[in-house]
């Protein structure tokens, strides 16, 4: 998956995951995209997996909740 699409998967996993709204999980994945936090995704997207999703929506919200 692209890099805008993990970013996307991500999102929606934190929805699923953690029954929260989708403005508030964009806040979150946001706020770790302006912390870095994505920056090897980027430069690297062979990172950008299903399985690695579903691990960055749980360090995601568990940093920035």
């Amino acid at each position: 998956m692209t890099y805008e699409e993990h970013l996307d998967e991500v999102t929606t996993l934190i929805t699923e995951k953690y029954g929260i709204s989708d403005e508030a999980a964009i806040q979150m994945v946001m706020r770790a995209q302006a912390d870095d936090f994505f920056s090897r995704h980027d430069d690297d997207p062979s990172i950008c997996t299903l399985d690695r999703a579903h691990q960055d929506a749980k360090a995601v919200f568990k940093k920035y909740q």
